[in-house]
């Protein structure tokens, strides 16, 4: 199996299964605690359908958009997603380079393996920056700064990791940051000498902004949850949310909104967008899944800022659900880091021209020109 036989989220997770040592693929496959949310995310898509219009003379649709000051040619990007080095040695590089080709963002997290700087050298397309209040504030003013002196376009504040979700598949393989050597781990990263060489001689792994802060999880491994509960600040409000959106004063989003209360909040303290979000269900296990939440979000404060529905996406046609229930844009981050481990920068480039491909024959099968179309009448729920 290799890359033009990747059609879908299961190929791309099955060749990068084939592909990555145990412990680095459970990262990205898994969840809290029982899962239920994970799967949750996805499944709610199927309690509705969608309501096309015939002899529409659509032609070729418009799939652009505009998303935290910034006009992208489809409606999704990737989501902000930590250590891509881990799932490929290009790491962030490589889906950097693949978004701007796309015309669509690229999101960097606080724990990349590629400085900002580094991202922005390479990439002139639109960027996202994901942001965490650290207990040590200089590290959190540090981040926007360089943001701002790099031109980033957006940034997203993460507010429901607060600490660390119960991700039972990292506890049963000893996965740490950076990753180290166990007798429990030795045999899956032994058959992955490809992985094992290309990690080893691709420069060092350190989680490259704020290497010069802490450490930890660069020069110090750590398990992801224990990195979360050390140096992340579980004391956060809204007015430390409200002091990063000033500080950054661009457009600003809130990651992990999931209430239509707080919604509101959020346009109180000088949000342009947030991010439907329970952190692709790996935190709050029960909690309910983004596309549950939308409609009422987006009934509430639509016409108030931009709503970016992130986790659960698999298929084209998620995507026009997410749309026809009032979301403006959507981002995932594990079915690209899954076709980020199963080919890198091409594995990336094919998942979104996949995606790109059905959101259009999905549009022109709606009857619907552009996306202001697809609107709340262009879907029916089941109950």
């Amino acid at each position: 199996m290799n890359l033009k036989d990747c059609h879908n989220f299961n190929d791309f997770r099955k060749l990068a299964k084939k592909k990555l040592p145990s412990p680095i693929f459970h990262y990205i496959d898994g969840g809290a605690d029982d899962e239920t949310t994970l799967k949750r995310n996805t499944e709610a898509f199927n309690e509705c359908d969608l309501v096309p219009n015939i002899l529409a003379s659509v032609g070729k649709p418009d799939l652009s958009t505009t998303v935290f000051g910034k006009k992208i040619d489809m409606p999704i990007f990737l989501s902000p997603t930590a250590m891509q080095r881990l799932y490929h040695h290009d790491g962030d590089k490589a889906s950097a380079r693949a978004a701007e080709k796309f015309g669509t963002f690229y999101s960097m997290s606080t724990m990349a393996n590629n400085t900002i700087e580094e991202i922005a050298e390479i990439s002139k397309g639109p960027k996202l920056f994901q942001l965490y209040v650290h207990k040590d504030q200089s590290i959190t003013d540090d981040l926007i700064e360089r943001c701002r002196s790099s031109n980033y376009d957006g940034m997203c504040l993460t507010v429901d990791t607060l600490v660390a979700g119960n991700r039972e598949k990292d506890h049963r393989t000893g996965f740490t940051t950076p990753p180290k050597l166990t007798l429990q781990s030795l045999i899956s990263f032994a058959m992955h000498p490809g992985w094992v060489f290309n990690y080893f001689t691709h420069g060092k792994f350190e989680l490259a902004n704020v290497k010069n802060k802490t450490d930890k999880g660069t020069n110090i491994s750590k398990s992801v949850i224990e990195y979360i509960n050390e140096q992340y600040d579980p004391a956060m409000n809204w007015k430390d949310a409200e002091y990063c959106a000033k500080k950054w004063n661009k457009p600003f989003a809130l990651k992990g909104v999931m209430s239509v209360d707080d919604a509101k909040r959020a346009i109180d303290i000088g949000c342009t967008a947030i991010m439907i979000s329970n952190h692709g269900g790996r935190q709050l296990d029960g909690s309910r899944s983004p596309f549950d939440q939308v409609k009422e979000i987006s009934d509430a404060v639509g016409d108030k800022l931009e709503i970016i529905l992130d986790g659960g996406i698999r298929r084209g046609t998620h995507v026009l659900k997410a749309l026809a229930a009032g979301a403006t844009a959507c981002s995932f981050g594990k079915m690209f880091l899954f076709s980020l481990g199963a080919g890198g920068q091409a594995g990336v480039e094919r998942l979104l021209q996949n995606m790109h491909d059905e959101i259009n024959r999905n549009m022109v099968l709606m009857g619907c020109k552009n996306l202001k179309e697809l609107n709340k009448t262009k879907i029916i729920y089941r109950r």
